[in-house]
């Protein structure tokens, strides 16, 4: 077969097949008397051989080595193209990613284009000081999209860094929730807790909503950030997980003052009592938690506070009765 049916038949072009000739790829069997190429059904199927590798990604000289090297290994081969690919599906995906983020900041000229892809780059800079300045910067003209933000806070260590992007995605206000919503489900504590933090810092219903959620969430820290930011915005439905906090040492300072703001409302000051003496009753609860737990009742106005303080003023355990009778004469000079 000569070369011009070999190229139609096989769709590879003749300056290709001899281009395949010129790299030792594949050789005609004979020539005419006229001193045409002629190709043997072997060389043809030769031709398909290296068609079909190259198909998988394969430069010229890998399928060299694959159809005459006695040792190769064509599980390597494929490992290493795997490799590749996925390499380049990630450089391709950022770059869709990068995109999309340009598109939404509705870029008006190319001067807007220009410095929306400024911004991206500086959030993923290795220099903190750059990334501080992207994150303050995001108000400008050109706003950072807020994907952006959510990413980028969710992967900074840097906790200057970390305080601008929270700020510039509160002033975005609450369009980044849903995805925080999903960094609370990440199955890295370090995301998770770096997304309530986040969540606490904006303001609104969907956000105080989305704390609710997480006041149930497995993560003991996740649940203390979103108990804190709830008692501040005056959310009863918090009280629990803050005196478990101040039984558990875990912000047990902070959860106390939140709880002590929330006796101040209307009708809160008798069930925050009610739910401090009663933990304090219970036979599991150690001595430096009831020490804590006093001195956080202590903080509480009302009837029921007084009548515990000086039952806990007379407690067999020394720590507990002197603080009681403390916060006893603290409240007689009041």
């Amino acid at each position: 077969m000569l070369i011009g049916e070999v190229a139609r038949r096989s769709g590879v072009s003749a300056r290709m097949l001899r281009h395949y000739e010129s790299l030792g790829l594949v050789r005609p069997t004979a020539r005419t008397g006229s001193g045409y190429r002629e190709y043997s059904a072997e060389d043809i199927r030769r031709v398909f051989h290296i068609e079909s590798l190259r198909s998988l990604g394969l430069s010229l000289r890998e399928v060299k080595r694959a159809l005459e090297d006695p040792g190769f290994r064509p599980s390597e081969l494929v490992d290493d193209l795997i490799r590749q690919t996925r390499e380049r599906i990630a450089e391709e995906t950022e770059l869709l990613t990068r995109l999309r983020r340009i598109g939404a900041a509705e870029p008006a000229g190319w001067e807007d284009v220009l410095r929306s892809v400024a911004l991206l780059q500086a959030l993923r800079s290795k220099s903190a000081g750059k990334r501080q300045r992207a994150a303050l910067s995001s108000a400008g003209e050109v706003p950072v999209p807020v994907e952006a933000l959510v990413e980028a806070v969710l992967r900074e260590t840097d906790p200057n860094v970390a305080g601008a992007l929270r700020w510039a995605l509160a002033r975005s206000g609450d369009s980044g929730l849903p995805l925080l919503a999903e960094g609370l489900r990440s199955p890295l504590a370090e995301v998770r807790r770096r997304a309530v933090r986040s969540v606490t810092e904006i303001p609104g219903g969907a956000a105080t909503a989305l704390l609710r959620e997480a006041l149930a969430h497995h993560d003991t820290v996740v649940r203390g950030q979103a108990a804190l930011a709830l008692g501040s915005r005056g959310v009863t439905d918090a009280v629990p997980t803050l005196v478990d906090m101040v039984a558990g040492q875990t912000q047990d300072v902070d959860a106390a003052d939140v709880l002590s703001a929330l006796a101040c409302r209307p009708a809160m000051a008798e069930p925050i009592a009610t739910r401090l003496v009663d933990r304090l009753a219970q036979a599991t609860v150690g001595v430096s938690a009831r020490r804590r737990l006093t001195q956080a009742l202590g903080d509480i106005p009302g009837a029921i506070t007084s009548r515990a303080l000086e039952e806990l003023s007379r407690d067999e355990d020394r720590g507990v009765a002197l603080t009681a009778t403390y916060l006893l004469a603290l409240r007689d000079e009041r």
